[in-house]
C-alpha cells in the first residue's frame, strides 16, 4: 500500500492579502475563475456540490457551474435527483472549486433557490442534442438494470423525439446559490495557508482572516 503520509508538497506560488480582495467577493471569484481558465485548468467550472438528505445525511457530488450572477452561483440538474430531492426539503448546500494546479480552493456556503422557467428553457435550448435527449432518457439517481437499458432509453427518446426540437422535462431545471458565506484558500509554505472569509450580513459582506 502507498504511504499516504508521505505524500505531500509545499505551497509557495503566491500569497493572498486583504489588499487583494474586493468588497464583493463574487467580483474576487471571477477574478480567481478568469486566472483558473488562463491556466489551461481541465473543467476549471467544476464544483462540488453537498447537501444534506431529508433524514440528514450529507452527499456530495461534481456538477458544472454554468453562470454567475450579481447573486450567486448557477447550475443545472434533474430536479428528481438525490440532490434534487434533498435541497426540495433543506435549500441549504455547500460548493467547493478545488482549483489543485494553482494551489486554490474556494468555499460556498449558501441556499439554493428554483431558476425561473425561461432562463431554464433558453439554457436547455443552448445544450447539444445529445445532452438534450440524455436528460430525457435518464431517471438521474434510480437504479436500472444495466448499461443496455440505459441505450435502449435513449434510443426510445431519440425515436419519440425523431428531428424536433427537445423541450426541457418538467423535472429538470436549475439553481441559483445565493451565497452566505464565501472563503478564498491559497497555499503557503509550511502549511501556513492563507484563508480570508466572506461573511455576509442582510446586505453587508463582511472579511476576516481563519487560521489555517
Amino acid at each position: 500500500m502507498t504511504d499516504l503520509r508521505a505524500l505531500r508538497r509545499e505551497y509557495a506560488a503566491r500569497g493572498l492579502d486583504e489588499a487583494d480582495l474586493d468588497p464583493d467577493p463574487l467580483v474576487v471569484f471571477d477574478r480567481w475563475f478568469a486566472e483558473a481558465v488562463a491556466a489551461g485548468l481541465d473543467e476549471p467550472n467544476a464544483m462540488v456540490v453537498a447537501t444534506v438528505d431529508p433524514g440528514g445525511a450529507p452527499s456530495m457530488r461534481t456538477v458544472l457551474l454554468k453562470g454567475v450572477e450579481d447573486d450567486g452561483f448557477v447550475f443545472f440538474t434533474n430536479h428528481s435527483s438525490r440532490k434534487g430531492r434533498a435541497l426540495a426539503v433543506d435549500p441549504r448546500c455547500a460548493l467547493l472549486f478545488p482549483w489543485h494546479p494553482l494551489e486554490r480552493q474556494v468555499r460556498v456556503e449558501g441556499n439554493a433557490e428554483l431558476l425561473p422557467r425561461a432562463e431554464v428553457e433558453a439554457y436547455f435550448a443552448q445544450r447539444p442534442r445529445g445532452s438534450q435527449l440524455g436528460a430525457h432518457a435518464s431517471a438521474q439517481s434510480e437504479p436500472i438494470a444495466d448499461r443496455s437499458a440505459l441505450e435502449a432509453a435513449y434510443a426510445g427518446v431519440e425515436r419519440v423525439f425523431g428531428d424536433r426540437d427537445v423541450p426541457p422535462p418538467e423535472h429538470w431545471g436549475g439553481y441559483l446559490v445565493r451565497p452566505q458565506v464565501v472563503e478564498f484558500w491559497q497555499g503557503r509554505p509550511s502549511r501556513l495557508h492563507d484563508r480570508l472569509e466572506y461573511t455576509r450580513t442582510d446586505d453587508h459582506w463582511s472579511v476576516r482572516r481563519l487560521q489555517p
